[in-house]
């Protein structure tokens, strides 16, 4: 897969479907890789006409891992000194890379802290960004879309120091934060677990996006000026980024769009690909307020 050198970092990223569509960019949510978009998934946008684009964030997958270590209870309790970049670096990251790649305007998808990037990326970069799908994501105000305890209790558990205790961990992530009307089984848990280990492990990398998220001012004020044509998607179930943080996005956004799931946590089930990456696409061609 290539590799491009944007602002200051290598961002990784591998591009599918026809050239020609209108370009559509993915980005993968706190410690996720490029590869947690699935290739059914991508087929599926691949299928309405997308030239579709992944990245590793900074920090995640095959880019740039950084260096230092933040101080997390000290983040939590205000002191920020320890954060070693924002989630506006992280949008910058992707604007640099889509000027790399030559392309003027794109659609942008992201899930989780990758949707806290996608709004980003449209509000320090309007003139790029065409439409924005947000999943599971919110929008920085405190007050909305906190996990639950057992989310929240289950992310911050320490690593794992072994290969096997690293996949341990992530399958218990996984059915903690899952949707519980479509659950993934251990096997396939499993089986993502040790292919994202094989491909890259860095619970430190996470921890600096975590940093990110915990240190990002509110940017519902911001998300106010956006005339785009603004999607949100969110699980009625989701117990890490719960529903009020999804709720509180399609509020801030004129003209958003709302759509939940019953049943639906904190992932991607199969189950609704269809009607996310339907949904994803006529967002893409929903008129604009400007």
């Amino acid at each position: 897969m290539p590799k491009a050198y944007v602002n200051g970092v290598d961002i990784e990223y591998v591009a599918a479907g026809d050239p020609d569509g209108p370009p559509l960019l993915l980005i993968p949510g706190l410690g996720l890789q490029l590869t947690v978009w699935e290739p059914g998934f991508v087929d599926l946008l691949c299928e309405r006409g997308f030239f579709v684009i992944r990245l590793d964030n900074r920090d995640s997958g095959l880019s740039t891992k950084l260096k230092g270590e933040p101080d997390l209870a000290s983040v939590l309790g205000g002191d920020f000194s320890s954060v070693p970049y924002s989630i506006g670096e992280m949008a910058d990251d992707a604007a640099v890379l889509l000027a790399h790649l030559g392309l003027e305007q794109v659609h942008v998808v992201g899930m989780s802290l990758g949707g806290m990037i996608a709004q980003s990326l449209a509000i320090r970069y309007p003139q790029l960004v065409a439409s924005v799908c947000s999943i599971m994501s919110t929008t920085g105000d405190p007050s909305v879309g906190a996990p639950t305890d057992a989310a929240a209790g289950v992310l911050l558990q320490p690593a794992g120091s072994s290969r096997e205790e690293a996949i341990v961990r992530s399958v218990e992530i996984g059915r903690t934060i899952g949707s519980p009307k479509y659950p993934a089984g251990d096997d396939v848990l499993r089986e993502r677990a040790a292919a994202a280990y094989d491909r890259s492990y860095s619970p430190e990398g996470l921890a600096r996006q975590l940093a990110a998220i915990l240190s990002a001012t509110d940017r519902t004020p911001a998300l106010g000026h956006l005339r785009l044509p603004f999607l949100v998607i969110h699980g009625e179930d989701d117990p890490l980024v719960t529903l009020s943080g999804g709720e509180a996005t399609a509020r801030a956004v004129p003209g958003a769009s709302l759509l939940t799931f019953p049943g639906m946590g904190h992932d991607l089930p199969p189950q609704l690909w269809d009607e996310i990456t339907t949904a994803i696409a006529a967002n893409t061609v929903t008129p604009s307020l400007a």
